[in-house]
Formats: C-alpha cells, sequence, structure tokens
C-alpha cells in the first residue's frame, strides 16, 4: 500500500479490518489536532491581568505607585480607594525598582541606620524599600516618600503580604 508521499506503508489488517497504516495516520492526526487545539484552549483559557480602575497598576495590586508621575494609590479590588498622592522615589544611582513585590513588614517609627534618619509609617516592601513619611522636594536612595497624610494611610491600609505593583 502507498502512501500519500509516495512511500510504501505496512498493508497488515488490524483487528476490526482497517489497515494498520490508516491507523498510524488517524493517530498521529489526532496528536497533532490534540496538541494544536489543547494549546489553543490553553492559550484562550489564560486570564489577562485586570487594569484597575483609576490607576496605572493591575487590578490585583493593593498599593500602586508610578514613578513618572510622581504619584501612588490604594486600591481595592481593582478600584482605586486613596489617591493620587504625591510621592518622591530613588535618585540617580538609587532608582526605585519597577516590578510587583509584596509588603514584608511595618514600622511605625522606624529609624534608618543606614542614613541616621526617621522613617515614620515605614512600610516595606522590597527589602530596604519602604513607603514612609518624607521631605518631597528631593529625590530618595530609593524609598518612596510620601506626605504624613500619605504615609499614614499607607501605613494603616497596607499588611504583609499585600501585592504592590510599581510602574515606570
Amino acid at each position: 500500500m502507498w502512501d500519500s508521499v509516495g512511500r510504501h506503508g505496512d498493508t497488515r489488517m488490524k483487528k476490526g479490518g482497517a489497515p494498520i497504516m490508516i491507523t498510524r495516520l488517524a493517530t498521529a492526526v489526532g496528536m497533532v489536532a490534540g496538541l494544536v487545539l489543547g494549546a489553543a484552549t490553553t492559550a484562550a483559557a489564560a486570564p489577562m491581568p485586570r487594569q484597575a480602575v483609576g490607576a496605572p497598576c493591575g487590578a490585583h495590586a493593593k498599593a500602586c505607585v508610578q514613578l513618572s508621575t510622581n504619584q501612588a494609590w490604594l486600591l481595592s479590588g481593582g478600584v482605586v480607594s486613596y489617591g493620587p498622592t504625591p510621592i518622591r522615589s530613588g535618585m540617580s544611582g538609587h532608582e526605585t525598582p519597577p516590578g510587583n513585590f509584596k509588603v514584608s513588614f511595618k514600622n511605625r517609627n522606624h529609624w534608618s541606620t543606614l542614613f541616621n534618619a526617621p522613617m515614620p509609617f515605614s512600610v516595606f516592601f522590597n527589602g530596604g524599600i519602604a513607603f514612609h513619611q518624607g521631605s518631597l522636594d528631593r529625590a530618595s536612595h530609593g524609598c518612596i516618600r510620601m506626605t504624613r497624610a500619605g504615609a499614614e494611610t499607607f501605613f494603616n491600609a497596607l499588611r504583609p503580604g499585600d501585592p504592590v505593583q510599581v510602574v515606570p
């Protein structure tokens, strides 16, 4: 028996009367179709990240920072619950990195031993980087400086494990 590309195939009969080559071809076609359709189904089933309403971050975030506009927001269920509030972020050489983080711990009266300075209402989310009360007149060493009202509101709203998103 010859196949569709001119190769000679096995003409033995399988139990039930179908030639083995046809059975093998049907199996191969079924496997390819399953892979293609399975990939399409998997790709279609992957949910697209939802955008927050009123802020430039994903709806999953509880806190959102936009570095280019020096603004931050608190979100609840993907909708802005506070903000925008003014911020200052890291200076050249000490840039605040964009990305997705989680609040690690909070300290109402934190003192920076590195910079020998107070950091009231600190909410740490990326190693030594935190939201905290501080001057908006100049850039920081990576932290997100906020007004007292902003820092206190973020401190009271955020809990360890809450997602923080920083966008450029």
